[in-house]
């Protein structure tokens, strides 16, 4: 795909998929300065949204604070706990809701989330004229997501860029 210039972007980043994901996959934390730094690609940024879930854990405010520095809006809402402990946190709707109404002022989105719940979108926002790129682990997407996407790029390739600190693994083998 091609990219240039004059391209207006906005970067909509699920925090929960992408954290998880870079756990369970390598047991490390996400860079989200260099993804968003790959998701723009020297194009005009007009927004760059990482949803994310209170869960009251100490060392989540400084963490939402090095979002916003290195220039993400925060949306935050809290973690809902039901009857039985059941746990739930998503910004599906949200993140959907919101690349909709920006749309008008875009000419790409990019969803940085491997999750399948948001094919619809992909589908409605190309349907009216924008491209749509996807970032995410190739292990933990939805392989309909990237295939239908006008772009992918699968953080996996480049654990060195898109992720930080060792895992736990690497560490005790030192």
């Amino acid at each position: 795909m091609i990219k240039h210039p004059d391209q207006r972007v906005g970067v909509f980043v699920d925090v929960q998929n992408m954290y998880y994901s870079a756990k369970n996959l390598y047991d490390r934390h996400v860079n989200f300065a260099s993804i968003l730094k790959e998701a723009v690609a020297g194009r005009k940024l007009i927004r760059a949204t990482a949803y994310t879930i209170k869960a009251q854990l100490p060392e989540e405010n400084n963490f939402f604070e090095a979002l916003k520095l290195q220039g993400f809006e925060i949306k935050s809402k809290e973690l809902q706990v039901f009857p039985g402990g059941v746990k739930k946190g998503d910004w599906d709707v949200g993140i959907a809701v919101d690349a909709i109404k920006l749309s008008r002022q875009l000419d790409v989105v990019v969803l940085v989330t491997g999750d399948g719940d948001y094919l619809p979108l992909v589908e409605f926002l190309q349907y009216h004229g924008l491209l749509v790129e996807i970032i995410a682990f190739k292990k933990t997407a939805s392989s309909k997501l990237t295939e239908r996407a006008d772009d992918y790029i699968d953080l996996s390739l480049n654990t060195r860029r898109f992720l930080m600190g060792h895992s736990a693994r690497n560490r005790n083998r030192q």
